[in-house]
Formats: C-alpha cells, sequence, structure tokens
C-alpha cells in the first residue's frame, strides 16, 4: 500500500494502440520534421533490422523531487509512424506535451506507465526505486519486448531484494538491452515514453496538490523550489514528502 494512495490506476496503466492517426499529426515527406524523426528513430531502425521487431523505449520522471512518486513508461514504437512533434518531454510546453499523449498512445504497439511512490522510494533509495518502477512498467506492457532502450540506465545492474520483485521482474530486467546518453533526445521511443511519464506525474501531484493544501505541488510537481522548501519547514512534510531527501536551509533565511 502506498503512502497517500490513489487508484489503482494512478499506480499502473497500459493499452496498446490502434495506429490510426490523423494525417495532420504527422510528419509530411522531404520535411525537416521528417528528417529529424528519422534520425530518432536510427536505434529503433537498427534493432528492427537485426531481427528485434519489439523494442521499448523507457524513461522517467521524478529522481530528482523532494515529494512525490517516481514514474516512468515504457512504449514499443510502432515502424513506419511518423508522429510530428515527438521530442525530449523537457523541451516541450504542457500544452504540446498533452497533445501529444493521446496520439502517442494511439501510435504506439503497446505502452504503459507504472508508479512508485515515496515508501519504496525511502525503502530502496531513488535510483533503485525508479528501476523498480521501469520492471513494473514493462511487466504491464501488453506485448513483451525484445530489446530495451533507456536513457543512461541499465536495468540488468539494479540491486534490490528478491521480495521486491514479484510477478518474474527479474526476468524483464535481463532482457537486452541497450543505455543511451540523452536518450530522450535520441529515440523516438524513448522520447515517447518520457511524455507520457511527465504527463501522468504532473496529473497525479495535482490530485496531490488538493489532498494536501498549502505546498503548491502541483505547480512546483514537488521539486525542492524556495517556495517549496518554505512550505516544508513551515508545515513539516506530508505523508508523500521523502524522508531520505535530505532538505538543506534557504541561503539568507
Amino acid at each position: 500500500m502506498q503512502v497517500g494512495d490513489l487508484p489503482a490506476e494512478a499506480w499502473q496503466l497500459a493499452g496498446q494502440g490502434g495506429g490510426e492517426i490523423d494525417k495532420a499529426a504527422l510528419a509530411s515527406d522531404e520535411s525537416a520534421e521528417m528528417e529529424r524523426l528519422k534520425q530518432m528513430l536510427t536505434c529503433e531502425q537498427t534493432l528492427w533490422q537485426s531481427g528485434a521487431e519489439l523494442v521499448a523505449g523507457l524513461d522517467e520522471v521524478g529522481r530528482g523531487p523532494i515529494a512525490g512518486p517516481v514514474v516512468t513508461a515504457a512504449v514499443i514504437w510502432r515502424p513506419g509512424c511518423w508522429l510530428a512533434g515527438v521530442d525530449d518531454s523537457k523541451k516541450l510546453s504542457a500544452k504540446k506535451r498533452y497533445a501529444l499523449e493521446p496520439l502517442i498512445k494511439q501510435a504506439a504497439l503497446a505502452w504503459a506507465v507504472a508508479a512508485v511512490g515515496v515508501w519504496e522510494i525511502d525503502r530502496y533509495n531513488i535510483l533503485q526505486a525508479t528501476k523498480l518502477a521501469m520492471l513494473r512498467a514493462l511487466y504491464k506492457l501488453p506485448l513483451k519486448p525484445q530489446h530495451l532502450l533507456l536513457d543512461a540506465l541499465r536495468l540488468a545492474d539494479m540491486k534490490l531484494p528478491s521480495a521486491a520483485l514479484w510477478q518474474n521482474l527479474r526476468e524483464y530486467a535481463q532482457l537486452p538491452q541497450t543505455a543511451l546518453i540523452k536518450g530522450d533526445a535520441k529515440s523516438m521511443s524513448i522520447a515517447a515514453a518520457s511524455i507520457l511519464a511527465k504527463c501522468h506525474r504532473d496529473r497525479m501531484m495535482q490530485i496531490y496538490d488538493e489532498k494536501y493544501p498549502g505546498y503548491n505541488l502541483a505547480q512546483h510537481a514537488g521539486y525542492p523550489t524556495i517556495e517549496h522548501k518554505r512550505a516544508v519547514f513551515a508545515l513539516g512534510r506530508s505523508p508523500i514528502h521523502r524522508r531520505s531527501f535530505v532538505l538543506r536551509p534557504i541561503k539568507g533565511e
């Protein structure tokens, strides 16, 4: 049971896209956007040509905040789908991310989102909790991937007790995988995963903002802004604040 629990679908969600995308949302042939997308699919194309038809890109959001869950997403991209605008979520406005989210879910062969809450973050540390969330997203995928693309992480070297790895999660950690530095800017499937994870976590933090007023969680999403730190010093930590994260004093105060 997670502290500050939300409905089950907030912690794990998955689906498969039908591939029907409005042509207006696709990049046009010979355009600069088409060339950019082709570059972002270089890793996937290489793997597809080698025989790995189901390639899953994974990314996370929420490793840096002092409150709230870490959320990960896994996306198995559909070959031949040139959805315009897909990029590292940090480069996109909230409006653009939310516009792309349903299109990505429709374009993907399969997608999944999984979150790990503060209890497991504090128990296992943020890096291992992130990897645990990734394994849960992979397990939730309607299709089992043959190769993983990750943003500067590897699941094979994770250090978690067996009790945390329910439902044969360990076998997903041993899947063939490639770690890409700045992968969310180099891989279409990782970028798509970053958008799904970001949108999902932002919605979770909006709910927590109503559940725990006074911290303005919807605005800063749990990151340690000066405003957020002042609220914690004044109100104390809420149930979704991470006890294992050190909250440093505000300079000059």
